[in-house]
């Protein structure tokens, strides 16, 4: 496990993986920042409708945890979901065409940016209630279970989610019946614009009350996609054993405020530093492929093209893409007791 930022993990450096999937998870990252990028330009332009809650800085959490997943394996996002969604495999013209409200939208235009996925590539549709994925989660983990599959649901949730109830009946359940659900703990620092700091008693809030359900748990660098990635094979292969659930607490921060109003004045100037100009997980994962000389500049660059080309197609699609038809409102939705 590699050293990070409160947490408990020693000097050693992550492994690198072989090139295709060290590539792979770059061209991933990237894909995510870009088009993360540009939906936060094209709301402030006005172009865009809706709200957001962005997940810029957290590329290396996503892609680490989801990228050996199959599209059999399930993901539970939250009200941050994009980067989740792109790293399971949900394409960003699908992604892009939801955030227009269009037809062809991941949901048919009927989401917006916090209800985003595709159940199609094993990603179910985000949750914006804090905690409210966590149960859901432990249900398909023992759906999966009791089909006697050996499917796994990785569940991603913020430090302040793991004060609601929902969190602690999860992780009881989830030990208690064994169930291959790995819970990561995106710990970002704040709960919306509060600190950690005040309203947990431990800056490792997921990670400390693990051994009260009997859970092991590991402290992360979230921003190293390699230390990511190596942690999350390993609570993979435990719940695919049959061994039970993993939480896994990801040292992370959002480049960004919580959503479009927030100007983030809570945030120490040398914190942002640290974790946005010298922590950067893009940047470091892509200084690492050339220090390493796992790839050649002109290699690198060649993805980052083409990611920029597919973000710059899907703005372009989705513009144009028509808006779902009015009878379509009455379709996608439960009604108790209806027809």
């Amino acid at each position: 496990m590699t050293a990070c930022p409160g947490g408990n993990g020693d000097s050693d450096m992550s492994k690198m993986p072989a090139k295709k999937k060290a590539l792979g998870m770059y061209q991933r990252m990237y894909l995510i920042r870009k088009y993360e990028e540009r939906i936060y330009y094209l709301f402030l332009e006005g172009i865009m409708p809706g709200t957001i809650h962005q997940s810029t800085g957290e590329e290396a959490c996503a892609v680490g945890m989801l990228y050996d997943l199959s599209k059999d394996d399930y993901m539970a996002s939250t009200h941050r979901p994009a980067g989740h969604d792109i790293a399971k495999g949900v394409t960003v013209k699908a992604m892009m065409c939801e955030m227009f409200g269009k037809e062809d939208g991941c949901c048919h235009g009927k989401g917006g940016a916090m209800h985003t996925g595709d159940v199609a590539v094993g990603a179910l549709t985000a949750n914006a209630i804090v905690g409210g994925n966590l149960p859901i989660a432990a249900g398909v983990a023992l759906a999966f279970k009791m089909q006697k599959k050996d499917n796994v649901i990785v569940c991603f949730f913020g430090d302040g989610a793991s004060n609601e109830g929902s969190f602690h009946e999860s992780m009881n359940a989830a030990s208690k019946w064994k169930l291959p659900v790995i819970y990561v703990c995106e710990n970002n620092l704040y709960a919306a614009n509060t600190s950690v700091k005040i309203t947990c008693t431990s800056d490792n809030p997921a990670y400390d009350r693990a051994p009260a359900y009997n859970i092991p748990a590991e402290i992360v660098d979230g921003n190293d996609v390699c230390a990511v990635n190596e942690a999350a094979t390993r609570a993979i292969a435990r719940a695919r054993k049959g061994e039970g659930p993993t939480i896994l607490e990801l040292k992370t921060y959002r480049h960004g405020g919580h959503s479009r109003n927030d100007a983030c004045g809570y945030r120490p100037k040398d914190e942002e530093k640290y974790w946005i100009q010298d922590h950067d997980p893009v940047k470091m994962f892509r200084e690492r492929l050339l220090n390493e000389k796992v790839a050649k500049e002109a290699e690198i660059k060649a993805l980052e093209e083409a990611a920029e080309k597919e973000i710059d197609e899907a703005v372009e699609y989705a513009q144009k893409a028509p808006f779902p038809a009015l009878e379509s409102a009455l379709t996608d939705v439960f009604c108790e007791g209806g027809n």
